[in-house]
């Protein structure tokens, strides 16, 4: 029995392992790769995919439809980032939000956009390992409320903005002074000369840990 059970504990051990969910501690840098992105569908096929999406949930869509490729975890909420070579920022931008309107949608700014929601805040962008593949970071309202940078969010979206689709009034100077020691969230990066600040697991592919 002792023998069966640890036969088990092994296949299971080597199995999450093979699937990249290991907790890094702490502030340390990714360790995934736009490379782990496996093979798509063309960009017709996903385009029209996407555009036969019936949910009205945006990251039910994402997740549907893209590679999971990391998962970044605060101490509340979480932000979910997606991969694919297949599609541009402007096709992305154009496809989401034609099929489930965005409260708001920022201008195109260093080479990334936002799209709010009503439960989340999707940051399309390139990766800075590879110019071919975007991401989308889909974090919960919750997530950006406790911490996301108001100095990052402000180059795209005003402050009142932001404490409107939040519902928290003076959201800004509250979470500037909670910057100020430290922690804050400035959007996901795979440059390996910076850190998230937030402790990170690697994700397994489309709708894992739906």
């Amino acid at each position: 029995m002792k023998k069966s059970c640890l036969v088990v504990f092994l296949f299971v051990s080597i199995f999450l392992t093979a699937c990249g969910y290991t907790n890094i501690p702490g502030f340390e840098e990714p360790t995934v790769s736009v490379s782990d992105i496996p093979d798509e569908p063309t960009k017709e096929q996903l385009l029209d995919e996407i555009k036969a999406s019936s949910t009205s949930d945006i990251e039910a869509v994402i997740s549907n439809h893209f590679y999971l490729l990391d998962v970044v975890e605060g101490d509340n909420g979480q932000a979910n980032i997606y991969a694919t070579n297949r599609l541009s920022i402007s096709e992305l931008v154009s496809v989401l939000s034609d099929i489930i309107q965005p409260e708001e949608i920022s201008d195109l700014k260093d080479n990334q956009q936002i799209l709010i929601y009503p439960n989340n805040f999707v940051t399309i962008k390139e990766s800075e390992e590879d110019n071919n593949a975007v991401l989308m970071e889909v974090a919960s309202k919750q997530f950006v409320q406790n911490h996301y940078s108001p100095s990052f969010l402000s180059t795209y979206f005003a402050i009142r903005t932001l404490e409107s689709v939040l519902g928290v009034p003076n959201w800004g100077n509250r979470q500037r002074n909670q910057c100020s020691n430290g922690g804050c969230y400035g959007g996901y990066t795979m440059d390996r000369n910076q850190n998230r600040g937030m402790s990170t697991y690697r994700g397994g592919g489309p709708s894992a840990g739906k």
